[in-house]
């Protein structure tokens, strides 16, 4: 790789990295609801004033139809089920699962013909899901419902992730990466908004909270977005998504250092297994659609 994509390399690693840590602070302070609604919207508007400012044309004439299906699943469902996860099972293991979206998107683009498996492919999607048996069954922590439901939630977001990547592959052809994020995110953003009446912002945000929550939206979506497609053209899907592997590092030692989560050493063991598995995955692809949603 080039020094400049080595540097968007390493920035998107840390960033991703620490998003976890972030969102845990936007949603105590703005729901887990609240937190994916706001972010999805300012980093939607943000884009779109990047746009016109630099005088990109952007074009959605395919319909916002599809880029409600791609915000539904990419926005609304993923990063619901990880702001909904993150404080039950903690950052480390939020982010281990995360990891695991490659597996996911395999399957499904199985299902729909989109690619065909291999031997390399299928051991990797076998260790993977056994991996993941192993993260969820033996956790430091008691079993609680809080802990299942949790687990449950972060799933769910991986597979609607591989869903929308897929999705994406699919139905957006010849369709531009600025559109596709700007649409996925305003759509995914409004797709929130009438579930605050159940789940509403729990009390007046802090000014601590606001700078949490444009910092998410701002630099942990839409720039590092900016940034991901670029490395996507410049050194391949492939190579450009096998950074989720360094940003499961960092979050789990955030989550271990930082903020004292504990992972038993089964945990670790299925986190290694699962990324081996997805590398194994992601090495028999021919590529992999860049992921369409904040991490």
């Amino acid at each position: 790789m080039k020094p400049k994509d080595i540097a968007s390399y390493i920035f998107l690693a840390i960033a991703w990295g620490l998003s976890f840590l972030v969102t845990l602070h936007v949603v105590r302070g703005f729901g887990w609801v609240g937190a994916v609604a706001f972010r999805a919207l300012i980093a939607s508007a943000t884009l779109f004033a990047i746009a016109r400012l630099s005088g990109r044309t952007l074009s959605f004439r395919i319909g916002w139809s599809r880029f409600a299906v791609l915000g539904l699943s990419t926005v609304t469902l993923q990063l619901i089920g990880l702001s909904y996860a993150i404080p039950r099972i903690g950052t480390a293991m939020s982010a281990i699962c995360v990891a695991s979206i490659p597996l996911f998107s395999m399957v499904i683009s199985q299902l729909w013909g989109l690619e065909r498996i291999t031997l390399r492919g299928l051991t990797g999607l076998l260790l993977g899901f056994f991996g993941m048996i192993v993260l969820v069954g033996f956790p430091a922590q008691e079993i609680t419902q809080s802990f299942i439901l949790g687990c449950i939630a972060a799933i769910i977001a991986c597979i609607a992730s591989a869903y929308g990547s897929n999705y994406a592959s699919r139905n957006f052809k010849g369709i531009g990466s600025w559109e596709m994020t700007i649409g996925s995110f305003l759509l995914g953003g409004i797709l929130c908004l009438p579930l605050l009446i159940v789940v509403p912002v729990p009390g007046i945000p802090a000014p601590a909270d606001f700078l949490y929550l444009f910092t998410a939206a701002c630099l942990m979506s839409a720039l590092t977005y900016l940034i991901y497609f670029r490395l996507v053209a410049s050194i391949g899907p492939t190579k450009a998504v096998s950074v989720e592997f360094v940003v499961t590092v960092i979050a789990v030692l955030v989550g271990a250092l930082y903020l004292h989560e504990p992972l038993s050493v089964l945990q670790l063991i299925g986190a290694a297994v699962i990324i081996t598995g997805c590398s194994l995955v992601l090495s028999a692809r021919p590529g992999v659609p860049p992921q369409t949603a904040a991490e």
